[in-house]
């Protein structure tokens, strides 16, 4: 597998995991009411949050980063053409 081809695929399961971890955030911060929401501290939350918050930054983070890495292989390809 080509390092592009790697990159490609991290950053379409990256979107997969910016699409699911952000509907289960969603849910749990802005669907329900806010008594819904676990109090900081509670089980399930971490510093206050649940932990598809941080699941859903994790993802977006990838996503940037081999978005990133993905359009400069881009521009380096086009240059050297």
């Amino acid at each position: 597998m080509s390092p592009k081809h790697a990159l490609q695929w991290i950053f379409a399961i990256s979107l997969v995991g910016v699409a699911f971890s952000g509907s289960l955030t969603y849910r749990e911060l802005f669907a329900g009411s806010v008594a819904a929401c676990p109090s900081p501290g509670a089980p399930g939350t971490l510093l206050g949050y649940p932990a598809c918050v941080y699941g859903l930054l994790m993802y977006i983070v990838i996503a940037l980063i081999s978005g990133l890495a993905l359009v400069r292989d881009r521009r380096r390809v086009a240059a050297a053409s």
